[in-house]
């Protein structure tokens, strides 16, 4: 699946582990939250960038704790209807104040993308066959919006002042 990452197709180095197996001490790796949670110790002392993937029903505060530990949070879309990772990765960046990388996974569709950076997503796993051109044109699609985004994008309440 391609990963887009600052408006280009890029290598993916991150590696999702299974619950089963170990946890390198080396390589980009990407843990469920159960490892997690379970792992702290292991994943505090890894020498490379640890990640976490977690379903749009999990409260961001369960990764509270966490988060000095974490380079990566991926944010699930089981459909396109769902959007509950939108305010998933509203409230790690805002309320909790994540730095890392944002990845949208799983049924993510063109038409959000302008949505998708406004609360702060970076980088988008996408299905095969969708074009780049597309996707940045649809990135860059909204100048405008109701509330202010993540990146600072003016509202349109701001603008009619």
């Amino acid at each position: 699946m391609p990963l887009i990452r600052n408006g280009e197709i890029v290598a993916d180095t991150w590696r999702v582990l299974e619950e089963v197996e170990d946890i390198p001490a080396e390589g980009d790796v990407i843990v469920s939250l159960e490892r997690l949670k379970n792992s702290t110790k292991q994943i505090a002392a890894r020498a490379d960038r640890t990640g976490v993937a977690i379903e749009n029903s999990a409260d961001p505060v369960e990764l509270e704790a966490h988060l000095a530990h974490l380079d990566l949070i991926a944010l699930e879309f089981p459909a396109f209807t769902d959007g509950r990772a939108y305010s998933q990765a509203r409230r790690l960046r805002t309320q909790y104040g994540f730095t890392g990388e944002l990845r949208a996974r799983g049924n993510v569709l063109v038409d959000q993308a302008g949505f998708l950076k406004q609360v702060g997503f970076d980088s988008f796993e996408v299905t095969d066959g969708q074009s780049l051109e597309i996707w940045n044109a649809s990135a860059r699609s909204m100048t405008l919006t109701y509330q202010r985004g993540y990146d600072g994008g003016q509202a349109i309440r701001e603008f009619a002042r």
